[in-house]
């Protein structure tokens, strides 16, 4: 890795500080590092603000408005911004549909969508997961029958995060039968407006509605919204997989509750002296730190293997696997350092309104709130059990 790559990196982590610091709206940057609840609006703002910055879309290539970043300049803006409790970057346009069109879509198609995505004037959300076709995502079932100019769609998609604000959904479908179940799979662009669509909330343990189904019920879809050739949608599918793998806001959300922890620990008094004084709490933070620092330095390398085309795609699954279930655990220790405020789900301090009753520090709701919902860390973008079995077949060659 060459020391310049290096330095651009350490020039990109700097520059994050200091718009974090200095540009981030007050509201914004207060409502995001006490975990509140986030609205479309407050979205929008955020891309946008980074879309003004050139890095909404900065690892897209330069002739599609993007920097060309590198996977660490990826991996190190993303680690940067969730140390710093910024706001998630929703990634299912600028990270996910957006790099498929830009490399298999048609011109029409590049000219129609990819503007809207950098601008994020278009929310999108994506439609892979169904009842039964999960983690084999092979064995989806919602079908999507060709009639002259258009497709007729039909089936149900679950667990599609922010469905309820999304203008399109890019969906995979059954278009053929014959051969393997990943052959007759194809990548539609569908219109959240279009008849037959219907948005159905899941409520997490949270209280809140991140995640929702999706029915299509005779839906149509014109032809031209297919990417690519029919039947080739698994490809398109491994692709976008492939493309979003550096994983970097992982590392940096450990880090960001780990300095949580330490913080409350320091400010919880128990038996008349800090928490954060006690052995076994002392002896924990220890080491969740010394497996934190073990998890940096192998994302760090697997981070740069790719960047160096040297990588056998075990790397990401192995900063999955330990990135989401040390989170976990750090943060059920974030909770026991509540005390008596972690034993109250205060969902009114989860809404930034003056006036509240809060429970304990003002950040408090929001940490159980994360917390319940960091639950789904390990199931989610493939569960844990899944990535073993990859590192298992990659690594291993079991």
């Amino acid at each position: 890795m060459s020391t310049q790559l290096l330095e651009k990196a350490q020039q990109l982590r700097e520059a994050v500080r200091h718009f974090v610091a200095h540009e981030m709206p007050d509201e914004l940057k207060a409502k995001s590092h006490r975990h509140q609840v986030l609205d479309r609006q407050d979205y929008l703002q955020w891309m946008q603000l980074l879309e003004r910055k050139g890095w909404a879309v900065g690892h897209w290539p330069e002739q599609y408005g993007g920097q060309q970043w590198s996977s660490l300049e990826r991996f190190v803006f993303e680690d940067e911004l969730a140390r710093l409790g910024c706001p998630w970057i929703i990634p299912f346009g600028v990270k996910y549909v957006g790099p498929v069109i830009y490399t298999f879509g048609s011109e029409q198609q590049k000219q129609r969508f990819l503007p809207g995505i950098v601008k994020t004037e278009e929310f999108w959300a994506q439609g892979y997961s169904e009842p039964g076709a999960g983690s084999d995502l092979a064995a989806l079932r919602t079908r999507a029958v060709r009639n002259g100019d258009h497709y007729l769609v039909n089936g149900q998609k679950v667990w599609t995060t922010y469905a309820q604000w999304a203008d399109w959904l890019f969906c995979l479908v059954r278009t053929g039968t014959d051969g393997k179940p990943q052959s007759g799979i194809s990548f539609l662009l569908i219109d959240m407006r279009s008849p037959g669509v219907t948005v159905k909330p899941i409520h997490t343990m949270d209280g809140y509605q991140h995640v929702n189904e999706v029915w299509l019920e005779d839906v149509i879809v014109p032809a031209e919204n297919l990417v690519g050739e029919e039947g080739a949608g698994w490809t398109y599918a491994k692709f976008l997989l492939q493309n979003e793998r550096t994983a970097g806001a992982i590392v940096g959300q450990a880090w960001h509750v780990l300095d949580r922890l330490k913080k409350h620990a320091a400010e919880t008094i128990v038996d008349g002296r800090p928490l954060l004084e006690q052995p076994l709490m002392r002896n924990r933070i220890g080491e969740f730190e010394l497996r934190f620092l073990a998890l940096e330095q192998a994302s760090y390398a697997g981070v740069l293997a790719m960047d160096e085309k040297r990588d056998n795609g075990g790397e990401a699954s192995l900063i999955k696997i330990r990135g989401t279930e040390l989170y976990q655990q750090v943060s059920e220790t974030l909770v026991d350092a509540l005390a008596e405020a972690g034993m109250v789900f205060d969902t009114a301090a989860l809404h930034a309104i003056p006036g509240l009753p809060l429970l304990g520090a003002d950040d408090v709701g929001g940490i159980l709130k994360e917390h319940l919902y960091n639950r789904a860390n390990t199931i989610f973008g493939g569960s844990s059990e899944v990535q073993r079995n990859i590192l298992a077949k990659v690594v291993l060659g079991l």
